[in-house]
């Protein structure tokens, strides 16, 4: 949906792409968020919360050796320590969105399958989900960005709207509430969806693999130039800056073959 060319660079090319701090930090606050619950209720306070962050550090950094690259030029430690502070703030301002105490959730780092009916499959890993006692689902998801404005906020609600349509098929239960938290703000933007919103969303989802569909087949793939696009890591094989793509790795076939299984999301 961002740019069909940088899908192409990621899901069909594999091109590596470099950690970057934020995207990091997020990975670690959700790591730390996800393991607090792992302590009785009555211990789930900020101060252990904080505690948490350094040894998460450490295993994200056995699991992915990349991201120690992103200190590399840090030999005293100061810009590793002033980051690691930042991921603790953002920790610490959860306490004041929500409350673990009163949470036990179903689900933490749940990946999610299901089958539409046009074969298309989705998959997902929702951050948590929390189930009351009367059944109703809540799907949540942090975020230690900030809070988009009003006019953006449909475009973050698409994320969520895709898991509950993925939890609706494959449970046969539309969530409740969808909730997005925001831990770079402190805000907290909630929706409950309707069985017409996910009926649309799944037919977006369609034309959309529709679109990727064809673009395999012919080879097609063009740049969408946003503001974003000063942040890619692909701008040496992107036209829009001078750049070649690599040569594209797949056959190419008519534009109106028709002929591939719909479904495949894998393109290996």
């Amino acid at each position: 949906m961002q740019c069909p060319l940088l899908y192409r660079f990621r899901v069909i090319d594999r091109l590596p792409e470099k950690p970057s701090e934020a995207a990091t930090r997020g990975t670690l606050v959700h790591a730390v968020l996800e393991r607090l619950f792992d302590a009785p209720a009555a211990e789930r306070t900020a101060p252990r919360a904080k505690a948490l962050v350094p040894g998460q550090w450490d295993r994200l950094r056995e699991s992915r050796p990349e991201v120690g690259e992103l200190f590399a030029d840090d030999p005293e430690g100061a810009r590793l320590a002033q980051w690691l502070s930042e991921a603790e703030r953002l920790v610490e301002r959860w306490f004041t969105l929500e409350d673990p105490s009163r949470l036990e959730p179903a689900e933490r780092e749940l990946f999610v399958e299901a089958e539409l009916d046009s074969g298309l499959r989705l998959r997902g890993i929702i951050d948590r989900v929390d189930v009351a006692p009367t059944g109703e689902v809540r799907i949540v998801d942090y975020k230690t960005g900030k809070a988009p404005r009003p006019q953006y906020a449909e475009g973050a609600l698409f994320q969520m709207k895709f898991y509950a349509l993925v939890v609706w098929r494959l449970k046969k239960v539309v969530p409740r509430r969808l909730q997005l938290v925001y831990l770079g703000s402190g805000d907290v933007l909630t929706y409950d969806p309707v069985p017409a919103d996910l009926e649309r969303v799944e037919r977006k989802l369609l034309a959309l693999w529709e679109a990727i569909r064809l673009a395999t087949e012919t080879g097609d793939w063009r740049p969408r130039p946003t503001k974003l696009c000063g942040w890619c890591d692909h701008q040496a094989h992107c036209p829009e800056f001078g750049g070649t793509p690599p040569p594209y790795p797949l056959p190419v076939r008519a534009a109106d073959s028709g002929g591939a299984e719909q479904g495949r999301m894998g393109l290996d």
